[in-house]
């Protein structure tokens, strides 16, 4: 369906060249995508994104129109289709069920071959503290596919959030986290040292991500990621450098170019981030993302999918690594069927 909301966002991708896909048979998969209905939004960052529909045809047809080879997707939550009654904590439940569905529709096959969703993190409260159980519990009765939980966490780690922090570890989920400011990296290491035996999902190479920045502001990202990486238990998605942050666009945003970019162009952008991140964790630890449609103001599902396979070949990955930054480390972080 064609939503006039979408248009201009839609009008501008389209004057973009379509590239080539490179190794189209590839498996891939997507661990970090978005699905909503964001029009009546008036709160940021929602009010602001260029998508305001996307739904299971709207990704259907990035996928499809991209060429590449993706098998799975994994939901991260956003905030969709809260649940308009019933108690305040509970409302967040909406979003699983509303996701589980969005999984039904997809394996009917009637969408394509790519199964959607078949990983989701939705969120809870952690500072009610023992008192998220019902809320995790009615998650995952929601949907077999729920996995984790993404989640702000406080400045001081107080009693209450660490209760409810530990109910992740009694229910073997994952707690994902992105905070643009990266300087938090070092405070959710101690919270990962805390609870090993949570997997810790770092979103985004772990904060914003400025093409501009001067080498201070570098080196001080290269600290905090060293800080999350010495954490066996944590992962990083690598990806989500293409977006808004707040009022900054990066200088390829839709805002800011004509046309949007080319992979090749994108690759040697942000390749120091990606290479840094990528060194720092080890391939077998890290996992391309698209973070759609928040990504797709700047770039292409298409020509995304190209830069992270250009950034591979250039930083010189065996097959074996290859396969675990596009499948295999998902399906290990998000406890996915690999066939």
């Amino acid at each position: 369906m064609n939503y006039p909301e979408n248009e201009a966002l839609e009008r501008w991708l389209s004057e973009e060249t379509a590239e080539t896909v490179l190794e189209p048979e590839l498996p891939i998969i997507d661990p970090h995508h978005h699905l909503w209905d964001i029009r009546s939004a008036t709160m940021e960052p929602h009010a602001s994104f260029q998508q305001k529909v996307y739904l299971c045809e709207e990704i259907t047809n990035d996928i499809q129109a991209a060429g590449h080879n993706i098998v799975q997707t994994v939901f991260a939550q956003c905030g969709a289709f809260y649940r308009a009654d019933g108690p305040d904590e509970m409302k967040c439940v909406g979003e699983t069920e509303f996701v589980q569905g969005i999984a039904a529709m997809s394996r009917s096959g009637i969408y394509g071959t790519t199964r959607l969703c078949t990983g989701i993190f939705g969120t809870v409260d952690l500072r009610l503290g023992a008192g998220v159980k019902p809320v995790i519990q009615a998650h995952l009765a929601a949907s077999p596919n729920f996995r984790g939980i993404r989640s702000a966490f406080p400045k001081a780690l107080g009693d209450e959030f660490l209760q409810g922090y530990a109910v992740l570890d009694e229910y073997n989920l994952s707690f994902d986290n992105y905070s643009p400011d990266f300087e938090r990296l070092p405070a959710l290491a101690e919270l990962a040292k805390t609870y090993p035996d949570v997997p810790v999902i770092v979103n985004h190479l772990g904060g914003k991500i400025d093409p501009e920045a001067d080498s201070a502001t570098m080196v001080s990202w290269q600290k905090c990621i060293d800080a999350i990486a010495a954490c066996p238990n944590a992962v990083m998605k690598v990806g989500g450098a293409q977006q808004r942050v707040g009022s900054w666009e990066p200088p390829f945003h839709m805002h800011q170019r004509r046309e949007p970019i080319s992979s090749e162009e994108l690759c040697e952008l942000l390749y120091p981030y990606y290479l840094y991140a990528i060194e720092a964790f080890g391939p077998e630890r890290c996992m391309f993302e698209s973070n759609f449609p928040v990504d797709k103001e700047c770039v292409s599902y298409r020509t995304l999918w190209n830069t992270f396979k250009r950034i591979v070949a250039k930083a010189g990955l065996s097959e074996h690594e290859k396969t675990a930054m596009f499948s295999g480390t998902a399906v290990r972080a998000y406890r996915l069927s690999a066939s």
